[in-house]
């Protein structure tokens, strides 16, 4: 067993004002066996998100605000930044993901079975998805299996919880989606055994505000080229 106080749950947001508050609701409504912080990162919203987040503060609810839109991944670093947490996972703000889910993700951390979980959404109840967005997935998965000797069903999930000593000792760069292979990679080549637990996904289309495209997986792709063969030495901070 392992003695978490505190978890930080990361909420990157960039114009979610028709589901932020919803989300903040939930997160704050799920039983969790320890203390929580939400830390939302507000990445240059232009539609009125930063309104709705202004009425969400609270003792347990911080923003932080990006005045420009600089990506995911740079809004999720500046989440680490200001975390206080000993758990650090990340929430997206757009209802595909369950917040329910976090008592999931959380348990093998606190029974001390592994420092990093994931959320798969392959072995849960999911709504499915386009054909050729589930393909991307698995191929992004397939293709860090076969680059770091393991066995993820899901690499591209949000729902990432980490130890956070661990993570904050990760030299992580990535401002956009390449964040998802980029702490995967640097968890996998520093030695750390990923758990994952099955989660429920209720996965947006393009026309229901989704952000990532097929694109985003030319450069997924190359970071984890890139991390397979990077020195060890420069994946710590």
């Amino acid at each position: 067993m392992r003695d978490y106080q505190l978890i930080s749950i990361i909420v990157p947001v960039f114009n979610e004002r028709n589901t932020v508050a919803e989300v903040i609701r939930r997160v704050r409504e799920v039983p969790l066996d320890i203390e929580r912080e939400i830390i939302i990162v507000d990445d240059g919203s232009d539609d009125g998100t930063a309104d709705i987040l202004h009425r969400l503060s609270d003792s347990t609810v911080r923003t932080v605000t990006q005045t420009a839109n600089r990506g995911k991944g740079a809004a999720v670093r500046r989440g680490i930044e200001e975390a206080r947490g000993d758990v650090i996972v990340i929430q997206d703000a757009d209802l595909e993901y369950d917040p329910r889910d976090l008592v999931r993700l959380l348990r093998p951390l606190m029974e001390g079975q592994a420092r990093v979980v994931y959320g798969s959404r392959f072995t849960g109840e999911h709504r499915n998805m386009f054909f050729w967005h589930w393909v991307g997935n698995r191929f992004l998965s397939l293709a860090t299996n076969i680059m770091f000797n393991t066995t993820l069903s899901d690499m591209e999930t949000c729902y990432k919880m980490f130890d956070a000593d661990l993570l904050r000792s990760f030299n992580l760069t990535a401002d956009r989606f390449d964040f998802e292979p980029e702490v995967t990679a640097t968890a996998l080549r520093l030695g750390e055994r990923i758990w994952e637990v099955p989660i429920s996904y209720a996965g947006r289309e393009m026309h229901e505000g989704k952000k990532i495209t097929w694109r985003d997986g030319i450069p997924a792709l190359a970071t984890l080229v890139r991390l397979r063969f990077a020195k060890k030495e420069g994946l710590r901070r």
